[in-house]
């Protein structure tokens, strides 16, 4: 069994869903679980100290049976940059502001040449296609101003929208984006199409 199967079929057979698992040197061993999502009008459930200890207590048990090789371990709720894994998680997330790396660059111009054919890292708000069968996320690029120019609400509102389509085939990874408040505080949140920072992630060769 692999150590992919040996974690998920521990974790949800305690009732869990496993968000994540990292491996990094000096041999922590990192995993991330979350109550499974009951749908958008069931109540939301908050990954406790006692949840991890009790994973943590039958994922020892069931590493050590497996002779799985690791030093440390570690069982903790999803932060702020979770990491978005199936349909479930999209419907979930729907109109949240999530980060969207490809496998492989987009290999066409998007709006016009004005996206990069190169490009594989998107910044948007998730949303389901007008058709509801696909995917997308939508930008509005940032304004660029001098320094100490203040940019007027009609330069905003006249900045380009962008779509991309994608699959979750095509997809290397997405994660929820870190959206800071005025307190300073950062967490996930839902964001309009305007928020979205295209140039947040930067072009990847």
């Amino acid at each position: 069994m692999s150590l992919q199967q040996l974690v998920e079929t521990t974790v949800t057979g305690l009732g869990y869903e496993l968000v994540e698992i990292e491996r990094s040197q000096g041999g922590l061993l990192r995993i991330t679980i979350d109550w499974p999502w009951a749908g958008a009008e069931a109540e939301a459930r908050l990954i406790t100290v006692e949840d991890c200890e009790v994973v943590t207590r039958q994922l020892q048990f069931a590493l050590e049976v497996e002779g799985t090789d690791y030093s440390r371990l570690e069982v903790s709720s999803p932060g702020i940059d979770r990491l978005l894994r199936g349909e479930a998680d999209l419907q979930r997330f729907t109109g949240y502001e999530v980060d969207v790396t490809l496998k492989a660059p987009i290999g066409m111009d998007v709006a016009d040449g004005k996206v990069s054919p190169l490009r594989k890292k998107f910044r948007g708000t998730l949303e389901r296609t007008d058709d509801g069968a696909g995917w997308h996320i939508v930008w509005q690029e940032k304004v660029q101003a001098k320094p100490g120019q203040r940019v007027s609400a009609k330069r905003l509102a006249a900045a380009p929208v962008h779509a991309l389509g994608f699959t979750l085939d095509e997809v290397r990874e997405i994660r929820l984006a870190a959206v800071v408040d005025f307190q300073g505080r950062a967490q996930p949140g839902k964001a309009s199409p305007a928020s979205g920072e295209a140039d947040a992630a930067d072009d990847e060769a």
